[in-house]
C-alpha cells in the first residue's frame, strides 16, 4: 500500500467513526435524525473536502462557495451568499467585483472558521462604509502597505478572507460577482504532491470532526441556558463580526400549537428572522418555504411593532414562518449594524386556531394565491442567486 492510499484508508475510517457518533447521544438521536444528520455529514464532506484539497495554496486563491442551499453549517443566513478564499499574511491580494442587485456585503479576515480551535475575525469592512450600493464596481487590497479606506491589513494568523453578501430585497437580478488575485505570485502554483495530499486529508477531517461537534454542542448549551417558547437576551457569538447581533428562541409545539412573537422594531440597518433544525443548524428549506424574513419582507403593523407566527400549518395571517412540521427548531433574530438599544421580543403559544384573535385589528388575511405569490418570489431570487 502506496502513503497516498494509506492516508486515504485513514481518512475513510475517520469518516466512519463520525457516522456512528453523530446516530448516538449527545446528537439528535431518532429515526429522522439519523437520516438528517448523515446526510448532513456527506454534505459536510464535499464542502470540506473541496476546502481542504482544491483551495489550499493562498497564492492561488480562488473563492469557494459555502452555505448556500446545499453546503450549510452553522446556521446561514437566508439572506447571503457566503464565499471564503485563502489567503497569506505574508502576500498582498486584490478583489473586484460588481455589486449588481446584492445590497452591501461583510469582508472578514478570518483565523480559521469558527469550529476550529483557532479562529476569530481579525479584521472586518462592510460594503456602505465605502459607499458602495447595488450596481456599483469595487476593488479592495488585502494586506501590504497603505492606509486607502478599500485597503484591509492581513495581520498575523489570518488564513482566510470570507465574503457574506447580503440580499435585502429578494429580485430576480444578477447577485454580486467577486473575483481575487494574489499580487505576488509571479509563477504557476508548483504540482499537487504527497505531502499536499496528506494536509488536505487531514484538514478535511478536521474541520468535519469539529463542525458536527462544536455546532451540536453550541445549540444545546444554548438551549440549556434559556428557556423554550421565549427568547433570551442577546447572545454573545464570541469571536464573531462587530456588526453582528443575535437572540436566540428554541421552540417545541404541538400539531395546533403557534408561537407568536410581538417585537419592537429593531434599531438597526439590517434584520431578520430565521428558522434551523436542531443538531445541525442547517436553515430549514428557505426556497419553497417562507422559514425566513427579513426587515424588507416583514409586515410591520398599525401600532409600529412587527408580530411573527410560527406554525406548522399556514395560520392565514402575514410573517408566517413555516417549521416544517418540526416540533422542535431554533427561531433566531439577528440585526446587523445596531443604531439603538437591541430589541425586546415577548412571545405566546396559542392554539393555532386563535392566531387571528390575538393579532392587531389591521392584520390582513393572506389567501392560498397570495402564499403562492410570495413563495415564488423566493425561488425566482434565489435561481439568480445561486446560479452556476
Amino acid at each position: 500500500m502506496t502513503d497516498d492510499l494509506a492516508r486515504w484508508e485513514q481518512f475513510l475510517t475517520r469518516l466512519g467513526e463520525l457516522g456512528t457518533a453523530i446516530t448516538q447521544p449527545p446528537f439528535p438521536d431518532d429515526r429522522s435524525d439519523h437520516t438528517e444528520g448523515l446526510r448532513h455529514l456527506a454534505l459536510q464532506t464535499v464542502c470540506w473536502l473541496d476546502w481542504s484539497m482544491g483551495h489550499q495554496d493562498p497564492r492561488a486563491p480562488v473563492f469557494q462557495r459555502q452555505n448556500d442551499l446545499v453546503l450549510q453549517w452553522g446556521g446561514p443566513n437566508a439572506d447571503n451568499a457566503y464565499v471564503h478564499a485563502r489567503v497569506h499574511p505574508s502576500l498582498r491580494y486584490r478583489i473586484v467585483g460588481r455589486m449588481h442587485s446584492c445590497d452591501d456585503f461583510i469582508l472578514a479576515i478570518r483565523r480559521n472558521f469558527m469550529h476550529m480551535e483557532i479562529n476569530g475575525t481579525i479584521a472586518e469592512l462592510s460594503a456602505h462604509e465605502l459607499g458602495l450600493g447595488p450596481g456599483d464596481d469595487f476593488e479592495i487590497l488585502l494586506g501590504g502597505e497603505g492606509d486607502e479606506p478599500n485597503r484591509v491589513p492581513l495581520p498575523d494568523g489570518a488564513l482566510s478572507v470570507s465574503i457574506r453578501q447580503y440580499y435585502f430585497h429578494w429580485q430576480a437580478r444578477e447577485p454580486a460577482t467577486f473575483t481575487i488575485e494574489c499580487l505576488d505570485a509571479d509563477a504557476p502554483p508548483e504540482a499537487f504532491s504527497s505531502n499536499d495530499l496528506a494536509f488536505g486529508f487531514d484538514e478535511a477531517a478536521t474541520h468535519l470532526h469539529r463542525s458536527l461537534t462544536y455546532w451540536n454542542r453550541y445549540m444545546l448549551d444554548a438551549r440549556a441556558s434559556q428557556r423554550d417558547n421565549e427568547f433570551a437576551g442577546v447572545y454573545d457569538v464570541k469571536r464573531g463580526l462587530a456588526a453582528a447581533n443575535y437572540a436566540f428562541c428554541f421552540f417545541d409545539l404541538g400539531p395546533e400549537e403557534a408561537l407568536v412573537v410581538d417585537c419592537d422594531v429593531p434599531q438597526s440597518r439590517y434584520w431578520s428572522f430565521h428558522l434551523y433544525n436542531l443538531g445541525w443548524w442547517e436553515a430549514l428549506e428557505y426556497a419553497s418555504r417562507v422559514t425566513s424574513l427579513n426587515h424588507t419582507q416583514t409586515r410591520i403593523s398599525g401600532d409600529g411593532r412587527v408580530r411573527v407566527v410560527v406554525a406548522h400549518d399556514d395560520p392565514g395571517v402575514p410573517n408566517w414562518l413555516d417549521t416544517e412540521g418540526r416540533r422542535e427548531a431554533l427561531l433566531t433574530l439577528r440585526w446587523f449594524w445596531a443604531t439603538g438599544d437591541p430589541p425586546s421580543p415577548t412571545t405566546a403559544v396559542v392554539p393555532l386556531a386563535e392566531v387571528h384573535d390575538v393579532m392587531p385589528a389591521d392584520t390582513p388575511a393572506v389567501d392560498a394565491e397570495g402564499r403562492r405569490a410570495e413563495i415564488r418570489a423566493r425561488r425566482e431570487h434565489l435561481a439568480w442567486r445561486y446560479r452556476p
